[in-house]
């Protein structure tokens, strides 16, 4: 049975160079998108190596529109990837005050943008098809103020919510969206976030995240996170959360905004 190619971002280390060893071991032929050609190459080389899949690499910087383009241009125009694991993203370290507009830009460019424009062209294709998959990588941050990453934050918020309004949009016509939302995971996103010395060995290994998260793929669920043991609490937040959704729409002001 051909199995559908995976197209994988930020797919040189980390989460995606995981994810591509997963799906590499299950059979599928792979697209690595990454910025660091040398890393890129030597993934492709070992699994195509030890798995016997074939292994295509694009270079890219996804907040580069020259770079993104060719990626869009490759999920619209290739009828064989069928799955997208939007995993390419970056943390941003210091305060908001002290954040550079510079920094933010890229961020938000990366974190956000990225991910809605190559769902976005992989979308149409898919739905024509009535099959495939978009894996967005989230995190527990957009979840929880109370981390004081505030940017880092509302673009994981903006992941979560785009995944479950895809969900509900793309599902009834046949193609899977999944949020997965680590906690702390120990990768190369740390140092790069300028966050020295953050101690890993406190982290999620990156092979349990995955593989939890490839559980919750294999199952349909569409938001998981890997790290919660008790997945009553999330359908406990989800269920207030739709409680609330028939009352938005009044046209008085609710009673406890009456005048005193």
């Amino acid at each position: 049975m051909t199995r559908p190619t995976v197209l994988i971002t930020g797919a040189s280390t980390g989460i995606g160079a995981t994810y591509a060893d997963r799906f590499a071991r299950r059979g599928h032929d792979l697209v690595l998108v990454a910025r660091d050609t040398a890393r890129l190459e030597a993934l492709a080389a070992q699994l195509a190596a030890e798995a016997g899949v074939a292994v295509d690499i694009l270079t890219a910087d996804l907040t580069r529109e020259a770079d993104i383009a060719a990626v869009e241009a490759r999920l619209r125009d290739d009828a064989k990837i069928e799955i997208l694991i939007n995993n390419a993203g970056a943390g941003l370290g210091g305060s908001f005050v002290d954040q550079s507009a510079e920094a933010v830009r890229g961020n938000v460019a990366l974190n956000t943008t990225a991910v809605v424009r190559l769902a976005h062209a992989i979308a149409p294709r898919l739905v024509a098809a009535g099959t495939g998959s978009i894996v967005n990588l989230g995190s527990v941050v957009g979840l929880a103020p109370e981390f004081g990453m505030s940017v880092y934050g509302a673009t994981k918020a903006f992941v979560l919510f785009l995944s479950q309004g895809l969900a509900l949009e793309l599902g009834p016509k046949g193609v899977y969206v999944q949020a997965v939302l680590p906690a702390a995971t120990g990768t190369e996103l740390w140092g790069r976030a300028g966050m020295v010395g953050a101690d890993l060995s406190g982290m999620m290994d990156v092979n349990e995240l995955v593989d939890a998260a490839l559980v919750g793929f294999d199952r349909r669920e569409g938001v998981t996170i890997p790290t919660l043991h008790e997945g009553e609490l999330w359908d406990a937040f989800d269920d207030a959360r739709k409680a609330m959704v028939p009352r938005f729409a009044q046209l008085l002001r609710a009673d406890r905004y009456a005048a005193a």
